[in-house]
């Protein structure tokens, strides 16, 4: 008798149906101790769950259900009857039955529940019978102290020659025109229970293979047998696509189908339940996203008082350079935003900056509308291409001469403080415009140099001098486009080993040493007049003055802060309508107080959209992954249910860490406990659509299977990061 223990979970969702004496007068039942599937009364999930509930409809409609028979809730009491029941289905115990349990809880639309109770294999004689019947009995207990109804669904124990879980639609990219099969050599018991990673057939609605992925084979051949060639033919996969329709038509609506097929080739039904937790899927038409564009200005998490003064600025400069030069419409300008934020990281709208090619470009070389557009804007464009030089000129010259009279913050009238931030929010769109189109109209010589350059140079002369470090921005304002914009940090320098041009740098939280600036120099204006940046072309020039209208922001931020009695990391949390409003006298928002900081989110991915309720789905395509799966570094597995997430890797034993991200060898069933309080689930193993893959599509929980290696490379105690949608799994963490 060999026993699968699937016993675990807190406690069980779904609907509340009647148990099982309060249907049996609608049942018709005239043995309460074993009702045959074919009974009317066993379509009742009230008197034999939901799992033999919906094996009794197939088998009414026609689709192959083995035989058998249910012990109801509550029954089982007439043991002549039962005795019976069990002689007749096992040919007087000569026949292996499997005994599963079957409650009104379980393989619902709300929650399957899936592998939350007991099912015993193989079983066989009257003794072994009654024990297995036990098993699943007590399975009903939970943790929480309660008592699920309990039927037992009581069938022949088939040996099949090939086995595996059918998904009528793609839970994990949440597609309903996909059908996601994983199967493997013998029955399905193995990959349900994450013990075998099965060989994964993706499919069309109308049941064309779209992709293969082969399992792979144990390391240690104790682990499984060696079977050679795939599991299915194509013919079993016709066949398996087919079912799928039926059970679809019978239930309305796609199902989640165990499924094996005998030594003679018959394709059985094992169990039916609705898809639960399919994947956000964004809407048709929304707009792909991705933080390249700007994560190298604003690369960190933003708070809502950093959105207002630096995210809604770049958007409105950014749409007023594509507007001058035509490359998109204005009335999509007015309605969809060119940067916006997810989770407080800056993300642009990647078409509309021409940082993503058009999915379909052949209707856009039929479209009249963006060739006149762009006529039109020759002319203007054609203008502006010789003017931009000295318009540029003329306005970090503006910026310069306001910059070079602002007064110290602390001796600022509250009106003027406000004046200032509001300027500094007007000078940020014209900044960022003529940024945005010197890039695009002015071609700069490839020897010209960049504000990272110049600030480099510039750190490297002040350290010469002896200027410590702390003071070095104030003695040398160019060295903040080193730097990423913060309200809440102070401008940190770089280590002495300064990163070679070309490595990036923009942003303070690299991996270099830095040194936090003299505190007693923020409250000063920017003497950068001290500090002249020759020979910078206009693009450079006017992203340097952007660095310094933010570092200005931030410096009239923090003396905001302390006229309002709040500190900054709190005034951060503020609106900057609320801000300006306070300062100029009305009051603070009555939950200014208690406003809670938003919890860590991860990097955004390169390209993605957005699902309802701003669930971020990562772009990708099917054919950037191999049949390995893998990345070239080992760092891809297979994405089971969607989300990202960064924590600590623990192994299930010991103190969990508070971000704990599981990292096992299989998904053994008995680890669905843990899955509420994890922050993420990485397997070395197992099938998305494994039991406890389900689960965590369930409880929202980011997971991977099939990470090569996982529980090697991710020691208990170690960072890293990991996306569901596309299996990647890296060491680290996000910036």
């Amino acid at each position: 008798m060999t026993t699968l223990d699937e016993r675990h979970g807190d406690g069980a969702g779904g609907r509340d149906v009647p148990g099982g004496e309060a249907v049996l007068a609608l049942a018709g039942a005239r043995d309460t101790a074993a009702v045959p599937l074919d009974d009317p009364g066993a379509a009742l999930p009230g008197l034999t769950g939901s799992k033999a509930a919906n094996l009794a409809r197939a088998a009414r409609a026609g689709l192959p259900v083995l035989p058998g028979f249910v012990i109801p809730h509550g029954g089982g009491g007439d043991t002549v009857a039962l005795r019976r029941a069990w002689d007749d289905l096992s040919d007087g115990g000569t026949l292996p039955l499997v005994v599963r349990s079957s409650s009104p809880r379980e393989d619902t639309e709300g929650s399957s529940l899936a592998g939350r109770f007991a099912s015993v294999l193989d079983v066989r004689g009257w003794p072994a019978f009654r024990a297995a019947v036990g098993t699943v009995l007590d399975s009903a207990r939970l943790p929480d102290g309660s008592t699920a109804p309990m039927a037992v669904l009581v069938q022949p124990m088939l040996g099949a020659r090939a086995g595996g879980v059918m998904f009528g639609a793609d839970p994990v990219a949440g597609r309903s025109d996909r059908m996601l099969v994983s199967a493997v050599h013998g029955g399905p018991d193995s990959l349900v229970g994450g013990e075998r990673t099965g060989t994964g057939y993706w499919l069309s609605a109308r049941g064309r293979l779209l992709r293969t992925e082969q399992a792979e084979q144990p390391e240690h051949p104790e682990e499984g047998p060696l079977e050679k060639g795939p599991p299915l033919t194509r013919s079993e996969l016709a066949r398996l696509v087919r079912l799928a329709r039926r059970a679809r038509k019978v239930f309305g609506g796609p199902q989640d189908i165990e499924f094996g097929f005998d030594t003679d080739g018959r394709l059985w039904l094992f169990q039916s339940r609705p898809i639960t937790a399919m994947a956000a899927r964004p809407a048709r038409g929304a707009r792909l996203l991705g933080p390249g564009p700007v994560a190298e200005t604003l690369p960190t998490q933003l708070t809502p008082l950093e959105e207002d003064l630096w995210v809604t600025p770049m958007a409105h400069g950014l749409a007023a350079a594509l507007d001058i030069g035509g490359t998109a419409p204005r009335r999509l300008l007015r309605t969809v935003p060119v940067v916006r934020t997810v989770g407080g990281r800056a993300a642009a709208d990647l078409r509309l900056l021409g940082a993503a090619r058009p999915r379909h470009p052949w209707p856009a070389l039929l479209n009249p509308a963006p060739g006149a557009r762009r006529l039109a804007a020759a002319w203007r464009v054609g203008r502006l291409g010789t003017a931009l030089p000295g318009l540029a000129t003329d306005l970090v010259a503006d910026v310069d001469r306001r910059l070079a009279g602002v007064p110290a913050p602390a001796g600022t009238p509250s009106p003027a403080l406000v004046a200032e931030l509001r300027w500094t929010r007007r000078v940020l769109v014209s900044l960022h415009a003529q940024e945005a189109l010197a890039g695009a109209l002015l071609p700069e010589p490839p020897t010209s140099r960049t504000a990272a350059d110049a600030a480099l140079t510039a750190l490297a002369a002040a350290r010469a001098r002896g200027v410590p470090d702390a003071r070095v921005i104030a003695a040398e304002p160019v060295v903040l486009a080193l730097t990423a914009p913060s309200l809440r940090d102070r401008p940190r320098t770089p280590d002495a080993h300064v990163p070679e041009q070309g490595d990036g740098g923009t942003g303070g939280g690299g991996p270099h040493r830095a040194s936090e600036q003299d505190p007693r120099h923020a409250d000063h204006p920017l003497t950068h007049t001290r500090s002249p940046v020759p020979g910078l072309p206009p693009r450079e020039a006017l992203r340097l003055r952007i660095r310094w209208v933010q570092e200005l922001q931030v410096r009239l931020a923090r003396e905001a802060a302390r006229r309002t009695g709040l500190d900054v990391e709190r005034l951060a949390l503020l609106r900057w309508t609320e801000v300006a409003a306070a300062l100029e006298g009305g009051p603070l928002p009555a939950d200014a107080h208690t406003r809670v900081p938003p919890s860590a989110s991860p990097a955004l991915p390169d390209a993605f959209r957005l699902a309802e309720g701003e669930v971020v789905v990562a772009e990708h395509h099917d054919d950037h992954r191999d049949d390995s799966r893998g990345d070239g570094n080992g760092n891809r597995g297979l994405g089971a249910s969607r989300g990202r997430a960064v924590g600590t890797a623990w192994d299930g034993t010991g103190p969990r860490p508070p971000d704990a991200v599981l990292v096992v060898r299989t998904l053994d069933p008995a680890l669905a406990p843990l899955l509420p309080d994890l922050t993420g689930l990485v397997a070395q193993t197992g099938s998305p659509l494994s039991h406890l893959a389900v689960l965590a599509r369930e409880f929202g929980l980011p997971a991977v299977v099939g990470a090569a290696h996982a529980v090697r490379r991710f020691p208990p105690g170690s960072r890293l990061s990991l996306d569901g949608t596309t299996g990647d799994v890296r060491a680290g963490e996000a910036p």
